[in-house]
């Protein structure tokens, strides 16, 4: 979506080659009519707004970086208490402003963190001023010598009897809290995760509110150190994020500043677990995870709609007689390379919905103190957050290398793009360790099939096993590889042939531990194949609901099937190896794949506009929506502050003297 101006439209020929009804796909990616008019009202409010431009934000200091952000989202924060946004609408709006801050981890991690675990008295007192931003929190857990060990975090809370309060302390060097958003410039809370000490007894980590800035004047509160960690990987990006660092020594705070909703520590200094279960945390993390999903598929969509649009504009090569030279897109290795990527984010667009969906089940299930899911909910959304965060960070950098050369400059979007996504693989859970939590459950799981237990949920086939370890793919043209069914059942025969395969070699180990570690590599693998398997069924299962608008569903149905023949062609060795397929029907599924790009090539503009973004959302010369990619390119360029003067700032003292061969150099 344009965000207004008068350019012609170069891309209107590609425009007029789709073959669906690009409204109707909208829906499809949005979820619903009313998502799609919300998301575009406040898309075209951002855009229209000169306080959010980010055209300039990769060439600003770090100092002015930090400033713009803490004003955009001051002014977003007005805007939203004029208009009288909904949570939806606000939501969306800080989506659009697309500058990470204090923001994200205040909305994003300290407000659920009091929700989830702190008591109804807690939860009156803190989450009213958080509301209102009378405070700004954050999320203090990761130390400098811990990360994903978070049971081995060393700051200590330490309650004293006499005086009724805890003693936050940081022991070590590598206690120092360190990484926190938000931490290093922005909050004056944080809920920090310590080590619990009474009466002498280290009683494992829980989480405290504790104040690190003075209300008045925001300077750091006795025994408080604080500042940021420093310049991260890129230009722009993250480094608009004050990531931090915090010591205390020997900091005092309230007993009733402990979260208590799980546990309590009594006057007198006695440890109590109270009788709410601690399954009850599952539910913030399912939540956490599932709109990390939901982000990959935002960053994954914009890197390809770039590539996209501006591999219909670029021209190269294969020029007849003087006549034009072809556009990049109607290349195979083009296509064979680019659409893939645009059916992931199709793909990974529908399991974050179904993840919406999942995140209220178990909500729902929880109420009702049935926790006989969760476990699988666990290791489904560990796995969906590890594979489709890792996939995304690869593909925005091969969707960079798309884009030839001009890919790599800053106003092609794509670098910041890329350096403000990568993080994604190691928050909330490094994507290998989830992976391994994965394998684990998997290796449960097919322990308690032999003993005739039945799998619920997204590992529901493993039930399944007596046909899965046997059956033949039946596919004989590379037709058949259309018919989802095929799909699903060599997808679902070569996740749980590798678990098995594991488990089987785990037990020939000394201890399962010891086989566990020696096979982690061939786990990772047996995580990957399951997790890649529920994504491809919730592809074919979102192609069985009702899909209006013309050719909607024709689209999506070309979409999943080279989303999952892909991944078939570039694991085939896994599929080969179990005895899913042969290498013959290996071949079919490939030669389908050129058809099937084929198909796309023609609505392959189109189905990129479907994403709905506007250009400010974009902020990509590359991928705009008129396509007048090379005089933007040129405008740019003039921004840059090098070309503020046309004799660069050292010529005097550098560049005459060498050009007069009038270095002065030193006698030795």
């Amino acid at each position: 979506m344009a965000d207004g101006g008068g350019e012609p439209d170069q891309l209107a020929g590609e425009r007029a080659t789709a073959q669906f009804d690009v409204d109707g796909m909208k829906v499809a990616w949005a979820g619903s009519r009313h998502a799609v008019e919300v998301a575009d009202r406040m898309a075209r409010l951002v855009a229209s707004d000169p306080v959010f431009r980010k055209d300039i934000r990769t060439m600003l200091s770090r100092k002015e970086l930090f400033k713009d952000t803490l004003k955009k989202a001051a002014h977003a924060w007005k805007r939203i208490v004029e208009l009288r946004l909904t949570e939806e609408e606000a939501n969306l709006l800080r989506l659009y402003v697309d500058q990470p801050g204090y923001v994200d981890l205040h909305w994003g991690m300290f407000v659920p963190a009091i929700k989830g675990q702190g008591t109804e008295e807690q939860q009156k007192k803190w989450l009213p001023m958080a509301y209102k931003f009378q405070i700004i929190g954050c999320y203090a857990q990761t130390e400098l010598g811990h990360g994903s060990n978070v049971q081995g975090l060393e700051t200590t809370a330490t309650f004293d009897p006499s005086t009724d309060e805890f003693v936050m302390h940081s022991p070590t060097l590598t206690s120092s809290k360190w990484w926190p958003g938000g931490l290093g410039k922005a909050s004056t809370h944080a809920v920090v995760y310590a080590r619990l000490i009474t009466e002498g007894k280290d009683y494992g980590i829980h989480g405290f509110i504790v104040q690190l800035r003075s209300l008045d004047d925001h300077s750091p509160l006795p025994g408080v150190t604080l500042g940021d960690i420093g310049g991260k990987f890129g230009s722009g990006a993250y480094n608009s994020m004050d990531n931090g660092v915090l010591r205390f020594d020997h900091v005092r705070i309230p007993r009733d500043q402990m979260l208590m909703r799980l546990s309590q520590v009594t006057r007198e200094g006695k440890y109590v677990h109270s009788d709410v279960p601690k399954q009850l945390l599952y539910g913030t993390m399912v939540y956490v995870r599932q709109t990390i999903v939901a982000d990959a598929s935002k960053a994954l969509s914009r890197a390809v709609c770039i590539a996209v649009r501006y591999s219909a504009i670029r021209k190269q090569f294969g020029s007849q007689d003087g006549g034009p030279e072809t556009q990049v897109l109607n290349y195979k290795t083009q296509q064979s390379r680019l659409f893939p990527l645009l059916a992931s984010a199709y793909a990974y667009r529908f399991v974050g919905q179904w993840l919406k969906w999942l995140y209220t089940d178990v909500t729902q299930k929880l109420e009702a103190k049935d926790y006989s899911t969760l476990p699988e909910a666990h290791a489904c959304t560990a796995g969906l957050k590890s594979v489709t965060t890792s996939a995304t960070a690869d593909a925005i950098e091969e969707c960079r290398k798309l884009c030839g050369g001009h890919g790599y400059l800053n106003s092609s979007g794509l670098p910041e793009l890329f350096a403000v996504y990568v993080p994604a693989c190691t928050y909330e859970g490094d994507n290998v360790v989830l992976l391994l939590q994965v394998a684990r459950f998997l290796m449960k799981t097919v322990a308690q099939v032999a003993t005739g237990k039945q799998p619920v949920g997204t590992i529901a086939y493993m039930g399944n096993i007596q046909h899965l370890m046997q059956c033949k793919s039946a596919v004989n043209t590379a037709e058949d590889w259309l018919n989802p069914a095929a799909i699903k059942e060599v997808f679902e025969a070569r996740a749980l042939r590798m678990a098995v395969n594991c488990a089987q070699n785990i037990s020939k180990a000394p201890s399962q531990e010891e086989g566990f570690s020696e096979l982690s590599p061939d786990l990772l693998e047996a995580a990957v194949a399951h997790v890649q398997l529920i994504i491809v069924t919730k592809f074919i299962e979102k192609l069985q609901e009702d899909i209006p608008g013309p050719g909607v569903k024709e689209q999506l149905q070309n979409l999943c099937s080279i989303y999952a023949l892909h991944l078939l062609h570039k694991h085939l060795g896994d599929f080969l190896s179990t005895g899913c397929v042969t290498a013959r029907q290996g071949a079919l599924a490939n030669e389908l794949l050129g058809k099937l790009y084929a198909q796309v090539r023609p609505n392959a503009v189109a189905l990129v506009d479907a994403f709905d973004y506007t250009d400010h959302y974009l902020g990509s010369v590359l991928g705009r929506y008129d396509g007048d990619v090379y005089p933007a390119l040129y405008e740019e360029a003039w921004k840059d502050p090098l070309n503020e003067t046309v004799v660069p700032d050292g010529y005097q003292e550098h560049l005459r003297p060498l050009l007069k061969q009038q270095l002065k150099l030193s006698r030795l």
